[in-house]
């Protein structure tokens, strides 16, 4: 049984203390954080943590290890499915994100598919590497590079992290559902900040719809 699984084993168990608690599993030496416990976070599925943690230890040296952003593309626009896991503790801190209009051509608020053809307007799945920030049309945003088969066009497609109008919370309120991105990670304005605090250059992003 490898760490991953020795990690996610313990879920049941953190679920009826009704916390979050510390697995008594020691990683392997290179793997995330050696000698760190982890701790399952509650916001997050099972299946898709362990794919992200999956993610984790197969881009492990070119990543940082403390935090993982994951994003859960199974849930709609309207619920907080951005997730920021802190590695050691399991603390999580979830925003909303909007997806790609060629994930969702209906705008029923659920992604359909996934693609990583420039053109597209697509999420896309996969690792993300989060780079360095830049002044584009959006404002402030943050550069990904794509880890995989999946997502690796994402520098060319610009595919990024930044603030917009259509992913604010106001727009559930008014129409139930988030706006539509060109395939980015859109947040909402005011917390683009916070986003960007979190996650930092060097930092992972795992999105998936599982």
């Amino acid at each position: 049984m490898n760490f991953i699984d020795r990690a996610m084993q313990s879920r049941r168990g953190l679920l009826k203390a009704g916390g979050l608690a510390a697995i008594g599993a020691v990683l392997p030496k290179g793997a995330l954080a050696a000698s760190t416990p982890f701790a399952a976070p509650r916001a997050v599925r099972p299946e898709l943590m362990r794919r992200a943690l999956a993610a984790l230890e197969r881009h492990g040296d070119r990543v940082q290890r403390d935090r993982i952003a994951i994003v859960d593309f199974n849930a709609p626009s309207a619920q907080p499915r951005f997730h920021f896991v802190d590695i050691a503790s399991g603390a999580t801190i979830s925003k909303l994100v909007a997806h790609g209009s060629g994930s969702d051509p209906a705008h029923t608020g659920f992604v359909h598919r996934f693609s990583n053809e420039g053109g597209s307007n697509a999420s896309s799945e996969g690792a993300f590497l989060a780079t360095d920030y830049y002044n584009g049309k959006h404002g402030r945003s943050q550069r990904l590079i794509g880890l995989d088969p999946t997502n690796d066009n994402a520098l060319v497609r610009a595919i990024v992290v930044h603030g917009a109008w259509y992913a604010n919370a106001e727009m559930i309120r008014a129409r139930g559902m988030l706006g539509r991105s060109q395939g980015c990670f859109a947040v909402g304005e005011n917390e683009l900040a916070e986003v960007f605090e979190r996650l930092g250059p060097g930092r992972m992003i795992y999105a998936a719809k599982v």
